[in-house]
C-alpha cells in the first residue's frame, strides 16, 4: 500500500494504514537507501536491519576503511531517531557514555547530564580499546535498557541498537570483551575487503560525493513502522520440524559427540539459552525481509554462523590446532540433518 500524500508513515500507523506491504515496502526503501551508500558490504547491510528487526545489537569485526561507521549512519539517518559515534579509548570513563550529575549551585542540588548511550542508534567505535568497567556500562545498558546513577534509574528509549565495532589488526592496548559479555551481542559479524568491481564503484561514489552532498532519504522511516515490523515477525509461521531443528543446531554445540567425535573434542563451552532466543529472531527477520510468511531452514543456516560465531568456546586443544568457531559451525551444519 502506497503510502498517502502529504501524510507521514506515523500518521499511516495511526490511522491504521499499516498493512503489511507497506510496512514492507517502507523496509525495502530503508535497504535500498543504506544499499546506495554501502556498496559491497550487502550481508552487513542485510544484518544491520535484522538486527533492527530482532531488537539485538550488533558486533561487527573488519580492518578499518570498510564502511562500518558509514553503515550504521546510513541506518540512522534513513529512521526516525537520533545517532551519536563513540570513539572508544584506554582513558575513557563509564560517566563519559552513561552520562554524571551536575551540581547546581543556585539550589545546591544535582542534575543528571544524559550521555551519549541515550540516543537510539550508538555507534561503539573499537569498543576493545576501553577499559572493562566502560565495557561493562555499555553492555548494561543494552542488557536493561536502563542506566541508574545513584538511587535514579534512567530508561533508554524503546528503540535502542548499539552497533560496536572492533579492529583484528591492532591488538596491542586493547581488552578484548570477555565471553560472557559478548554473549549480550545479538551477532558477531565479520566484514572483509570488497573485490575490484566493488572497489570501482566505491572509487566513483566518492567522487561523486565529493562534487555534492549525499544523496539524502526520501524520507525516514517511523519508529511506529519499525515496531509493527517487529510484531509481524513475531507472527511468522515456524513448523515444528523446522523449530526442532533450530533446537538440535544449538543443542549440538553443547554435545557435539553425537555428529563426529572429533567435534566434541574442539569445545569447551557451547551456546547458551540467549543464542536460541537470538536465532528465532534472525531467523524471523530474514524471511520477513525476504518476503515470506514463514521460517525455512535456510534461514536459520544463513544467520547461525553471526549469532553462534561469539558464543562458542573452543578448546585448547582446537586453538593449538589452529581451528575455528567458523569451521565448527559449518561442520554442524553439515551434520545435523535438516527436515
Amino acid at each position: 500500500m502506497k503510502e498517502p500524500e502529504g501524510q507521514s508513515s506515523a500518521a499511516a500507523i495511526a490511522d491504521g494504514l499499516a498493512q503489511p506491504a507497506f510496512v514492507r515496502s517502507e523496509f525495502e526503501a530503508l535497504r535500498q537507501h543504506i544499499g546506495q551508500q554501502i556498496l559491497g558490504q550487502a550481508e552487513l547491510v542485510e544484518r544491520l536491519l535484522i538486527a533492527l528487526l530482532a531488537d539485538g545489537h550488533l558486533l561487527v569485526e573488519g580492518a578499518p576503511g570498510l564502511a562500518k561507521t558509514r553503515a550504521v549512519k546510513a541506518l540512522a539517518s534513513g529512521l526516525e531517531g537520533d545517532f551519536h559515534r563513540i570513539q572508544f579509548t584506554p582513558d575513557l570513563l563509564p560517566a563519559d557514555l552513561t552520562g554524571t550529575e551536575i551540581y547546581r549551585p543556585q539550589d545546591g542540588s544535582f542534575r543528571f547530564d544524559k550521555g551519549p548511550v541515550f540516543h537510539n542508534f550508538v555507534l561503539a567505535d573499537e569498543v576493545n580499546r576501553a577499559p572493562a568497567k566502560v565495557q561493562s556500562a555499555l553492555l548494561e545498558a543494552m542488557g536493561e535498557r536502563q542506566v541508574t546513577v545513584g538511587r535514579q534509574t534512567f530508561h533508554l528509549p524503546e528503540l535502542f541498537l548499539v552497533m560496536a565495532t572492533q579492529n583484528p589488526i591492532e591488538q596491542e592496548g586493547t581488552y578484548p570483551l570477555p565471553e560472557a559479555q559478548l554473549d549480550r551481542f545479538l551477532m558477531h559479524v565479520r566484514v572483509d575487503y570488497p573485490d575490484l568491481s566493488t572497489e570501482k564503484a566505491i572509487l566513483l561514489l566518492h567522487r561523486q560525493e565529493a562534487r555534492a552532498q549525499p544523496p539524502e532519504a526520501p524520507h525516514r522511516v517511523s519508529q511506529n513502522v519499525v515496531f509493527e515490523a517487529r510484531r509481524a515477525i513475531l507472527e511468522l509461521f515456524m513448523s515444528p520440524d523446522v523449530e526442532d531443528y533450530l533446537l538440535h543446531l544449538v543443542l549440538a554445540t553443547r554435545d557435539p559427540a553425537p555428529y563426529g567425535r572429533h567435534l566434541g573434542e574442539w569445545l569447551r563451552y557451547g551456546a547458551s539459552p540467549r543464542a536460541t532466543l537470538a536465532l528465532d529472531r534472525c531467523a524471523r527477520a530474514r524471511a520477513w525481509l525476504g518476503g515470506r510468511d514463514y521460517v525455512s531452514p535456510e534461514d536459520i543456516q544463513a544467520v547461525a554462523p553471526d549469532v553462534l560465531r561469539h558464543r562458542l568456546i573452543l578448546s585448547y586443544q582446537a586453538e593449538a590446532e589452529g581451528s575455528t568457531a567458523q569451521g565448527f559451525i559449518e561442520a554442524l551444519l553439515a551434520l545435523v540433518p535438516v527436515p
